[in-house]
């Protein structure tokens, strides 16, 4: 069969309608909220925040999508205009529904952290105990993950976040199954393939029940031989689901691939490029993500944003256009995040703004000048432009922050767990 030559076109965003075909966008991926830079445009939404975004012009395939005369010919301009802007209405008043605000969906994401963690010990005890998973039985606890994640991301996801060292294990899984279920939101998959992306954060670790919890809870430096029982993780929790009928082929390779790096350097097995499966991709962001923002035995947890920062500079580590949708999810400056303030106040990050990646909406609460407690206030910087921004990130220890997490989410701060 002979293969279709694409017919390119460059358009103005204005001319931009449904059943397009995008090509490519004639600008940086800063500059829009898409991950991917080729697909046919069939969502509302989507033409909406194309048209929303700092893009001015975009080339369009014609042998893939509707062509410009095409689409001018088989209606007028106006009703073209008026029946998209009406698709665009609903559209925007089914995100405002299905939204809420961060202190509505704190305590909803904790019930759902402290299901999912009791879920994720038993699965994980039955695979310890040579037992079968029972996947089924997760089913409908991803699809509530997911739901709040669409609600809130930056609700479950930072709770997630705040679990204590020796519950590592169980509530990293639930944090990377949230992690991923958000990414591949970004990503815009398909529901199923966001399900399994799930189930695949909530199972990539399971190989740890094959090692000692001497080893794995070790508060020093492992040994070289503790270290490589450590990395045979990958392929041992792979030969526990291997023969599992209800487990998907995704899920199975982020279990064994999940610490792979784009240059070959990952283990188990050298894996390098594209050849490493895009969940696997997925799953090694949200994993190193949650890993390094989480307090262990041995260490503290770094500040989300100092964590966003360093992966960034990881070369050869991670998969760019993954991480850049990643940076799209969890934000440059991640909800919990403590920042100082052009106008010398200390901040938290409170959630992230709809316009910019910059301009996150933050709680003041300290002078960083006079070194005294003020009086909080909740502030947009996307409102604010040109009288405060972000300058720079702060490290709370030091500050000597002990509780900063009640000042975003709420939650009084115990060294008891808040999944219990």
């Amino acid at each position: 069969m002979e293969r279709q030559l694409p017919v390119l076109k460059k358009i103005e965003i204005s001319q931009l309608r449904l059943g397009m075909y995008i090509h490519e966008f004639a600008g940086s991926w800063m500059d829009h909220p898409f991950w991917k830079g080729r697909f046919l445009l069939t969502r509302p939404e989507d033409l909406r925040a194309i048209r929303n975004s700092n893009l001015r012009e975009l080339w369009i395939d014609a042998s893939k999508g509707e062509d410009l005369a095409q689409t001018e010919n088989s209606k007028t301009e106006q009703q073209v205009a008026a029946q998209t802007d009406a698709l665009l209405c609903a559209a925007l008043q089914t995100e405002r529904v299905a939204k809420v605000e961060l202190n509505d969906e704190i305590n909803r994401a904790l019930k759902i952290c402290a299901k999912s963690k009791a879920a994720v010990v038993e699965m994980f005890t039955d695979a310890r105990m040579g037992k079968a998973v029972a996947v089924d039985q997760v089913s409908s606890l991803i699809d509530e993950i997911a739901v709040s994640v669409q609600r809130h991301p930056g609700a479950l996801i930072s709770l997630a976040r705040l679990k204590t060292a020796d519950e590592y294990t169980y509530m990293h899984s639930v944090a990377v199954s949230a992690l991923m279920i958000a990414l591949a939101q970004e990503l815009e998959l398909p529901a199923e393939l966001v399900k399994e992306a799930g189930i695949a954060g909530l199972l990539h670790d399971i190989g740890k029940m094959a090692i000692p919890d001497s080893i794995l809870n070790k508060p020093g430096s492992l040994s070289e031989a503790e270290f490589n029982r450590v990395r045979s993780h990958p392929a041992a929790g792979h030969a526990m689901l291997l023969h599992n009928p209800l487990i998907s082929p995704q899920v199975l390779d982020v279990c064994l691939s999940h610490h792979e790096k784009m240059d070959g350097s990952g283990y188990p097995n050298k894996t390098q490029g594209q050849d490493i499966s895009l969940f696997a991709r997925m799953g090694a962001v949200c994993d190193v993500y949650d890993a390094i923002t989480s307090d262990r035995p041995y260490k503290k947890g770094w500040d989300p944003a100092e964590s966003i920062r360093k992966m960034a500079e990881w070369q050869g580590h991670f998969d760019a256009q993954v991480f850049q949708a990643f940076v799209k999810c969890v934000g440059i400056y991640p909800c919990g995040a403590l920042v100082r303030l052009e106008s010398g106040r200390l901040a938290v990050v409170m959630e992230q703004s709809t316009k910019s990646l910059l301009t996150p909406v933050v709680k003041v609460f300290f002078s960083a000048r006079s070194k005294v407690p003020i009086k909080q206030e909740i502030i947009d910087l996307s409102k604010v432009a040109g009288r405060d921004k972000i300058i720079s990130r702060e490290d709370p220890d030091n500050w000597n922050f002990k509780h900063l997490e009640a000042l975003w989410s709420g939650l009084q701060s115990s060294k008891k767990s808040l999944f219990d």
